[in-house]
């Protein structure tokens, strides 16, 4: 089923998607099976629910399966987070998120060396750290766009499927500049979606200076109604198949309808069609 996007700025047609065709963006979570882990967090994990005489599992003779379900969504998978992530309060996250799909570009960077850019970030990068960069972005960025995109999709070369289950707590993955963060607010970016487990470094002193950057909070605030872009949201841990090109695209961002700073999410790409 076709439906209508936007209006091209420059040709004035319609840009359509095909609500048939969404591209899962997430990291499907094998409770038995390896998964994605960040920070040394415990694999999330799937139980039959004990109570009395049931044992919540049909292979153990209940009537139906009933299972217990245990995850750290900033570490177990593929999850959205907004502001209240780094504040006191900590409004419905789901509440704020568009449900329509949203004008989108996907771009594809390879990290930089740290010693190899003039860019840098808070705290300032380590001997062996690579960085994404506003310069590999801005050579990456189309010319032309039908739109501007409001959702940003980076998938980090090199790209492969060892990231379905890959384990990053010992080791310190690629993070964003601040040069890079600043230019994604300059050009309207309100939501960001990465393969990485977080737009910072690993281990950054508590300082988050990349988020603080795309919600518009100041350094040290944990008030919510200081964040200047209370909009914006961050979606860490995705897998973007080498099978999608590059280019303009639709995304829908799903999440339960939980409290909490993160949610476990499905990101849904929608690719452009012709009318």
């Amino acid at each position: 089923m076709l439906a209508r996007l936007c209006r091209d700025a420059v040709s004035g047609h319609e840009v359509c998607i095909d609500l048939a065709a969404g591209i899962s963006l997430a990291i499907p979570l094998q409770f038995d099976a390896a998964q994605p882990r960040h920070f040394d967090a415990p694999a999330a994990s799937s139980t039959p629910y004990v109570v009395g005489g049931f044992n919540g599992s049909v292979a153990q003779g209940a009537s139906c399966n009933c299972r217990s379900i245990t995850l750290i969504p900033h570490c177990n998978g593929t999850h959205t987070e907004g502001a209240g992530h780094l504040t006191l309060d900590c409004p419905p996250l789901h509440a704020q998120i568009p449900s329509q799909p949203l004008p989108a570009l996907l771009l594809s960077l390879a990290p930089q060396a740290a010693h190899s850019t003039a860019e840098g970030s808070l705290p300032l990068p380590q001997a062996g750290d690579a960085l994404l960069t506003r310069s590999a972005l801005l050579a990456a960025w189309p010319q032309a766009l039908p739109f501007e995109p409001q959702v940003l999709i980076l998938r980090t070369l090199p790209n492969g499927p060892s990231k379905l289950d890959r384990d990053y707590s010992a080791a310190n993955p690629p993070y964003l500049t601040l040069q890079l963060a600043q230019e994604l607010v300059a050009r309207g970016i309100d939501h960001l979606i990465i393969d990485l487990p977080s737009i910072d470094r690993a281990h950054d002193a508590g300082l988050l200076s990349a988020h603080r950057v795309l919600f518009g909070l100041p350094a040290g605030s944990t008030d919510y109604a200081a964040a200047m872009r209370p909009q914006a949201t961050v979606t860490e841990l995705a897998y973007i198949d080498n099978a999608i090109a590059d280019g303009p695209c639709a995304v829908q961002l799903q999440v339960p309808a939980w409290s909490g700073d993160a949610l476990p999410s499905r990101p849904l790409l929608f690719p452009l069609v012709k009318p």
